[in-house]
């Protein structure tokens, strides 16, 4: 085998590999879309055909440019999956042909000589077969062309295959996280939405699920600590901004449920609080000492 023996070949073998093996893939890369635009091109030929013998147009005739043509191919690029069939197939047979060639003159058996086709191909290369290694052959210089062609069509469909098995096994992928990602949202609502036992929730809490964040939202109050779950808004917010109706409510109630309205004092006239009966006297009480007079 051909290997570089001084440092002076090795050293030029680093820097030409950087630059020959990024030309090699770019190489691959653009041979494999001129064979998807050469598959859209026929795909596009032979639809116009059946149209044309359809509508009896004569075949002559010309739609647009060749431009326009070319910008319209757009639209019929093959699916990922008809261009791996047609790139296996056509692997299959270089192989297969590659393995007719190298079976009789290297003296390898066929599954042998198919081995080296995929490991030559694919540039794995593990050297354990090596072709054009014997010092004479009836036609040596035919050989060695043979030889040349069939890796070199090898290597470009392989690659061109890796390429869009890549692509495939991709798309498999980004499925499978969309499914565990579904799944995993699922779970995360449940656990959410979830009601649990000792969290006072209101019954219309379900139907209130689209409400402004800027005016129902439940926020954490500065005076106030902690707040349940279910709570839309303090109970000390509550009594803070409905003090004064709910002293006169209770006002009332206490005046229906005597009868008649009480002698109220000076003081209490003057806050318009009444004394009331228990624990509805210490609430009147403590409104009567903090209420301030406007």
């Amino acid at each position: 085998m051909t290997t570089p023996a001084t440092i002076a070949g090795k050293t030029f073998l680093i820097f030409y590999g950087l630059i020959g093996c990024a030309a090699t893939i770019l190489f691959f890369n653009l041979f494999l879309e001129r064979l998807i635009t050469v598959i859209a091109f026929i795909m596009k030929s032979f639809y116009e055909r059946q149209l044309r013998r359809k509508e009896g147009m004569p075949p002559e005739t010309r739609r647009g440019s060749g431009n326009s043509e070319v910008d319209s191919l757009a639209g019929w690029k093959p699916s990922v999956y008809y261009v791996m069939l047609i790139l296996c197939v056509a692997s299959i047979i270089i192989s297969c042909c590659a393995s007719a060639m190298f079976s009789p003159i290297e003296g390898w058996g066929y599954f042998d000589s198919l081995y080296f086709c995929f490991v030559a191909f694919s540039t794995i290369g593990f050297g354990d077969m090596v072709s054009s290694q014997k010092a004479k052959y009836e036609n040596q210089g035919l050989y060695r062309c043979g030889n040349f062609i069939f890796i070199f069509m090898g290597v470009c469909c392989i690659y061109s295959l890796f390429n869009v098995i890549s692509i495939v096994i991709k798309q498999c992928v980004n499925w499978i996280l969309k499914k565990l990602e579904c799944r995993c949202c699922q779970r995360c609502q449940r656990k959410i939405f979830r009601p649990k036992r000792n969290a006072v929730m209101p019954q219309n809490v379900r139907t209130r699920r689209n409400i402004s964040i800027e005016t129902d939202g439940v926020y954490e109050s500065e005076t106030d600590g902690r707040r349940m779950s279910g709570e839309m808004i303090s109970m000390k917010d509550f009594l803070a901004s409905n003090k004064v109706s709910l002293a006169i409510m209770q006002k009332q109630l206490s005046e229906t449920a005597n009868g008649c309205p009480r002698q109220i004092g000076t003081s209490s006239r003057h806050n318009g609080f009444s004394g009331g009966v228990g624990a509805l006297a210490i609430m009147n009480n403590r409104l009567a000492e903090t209420s301030v007079d406007r």
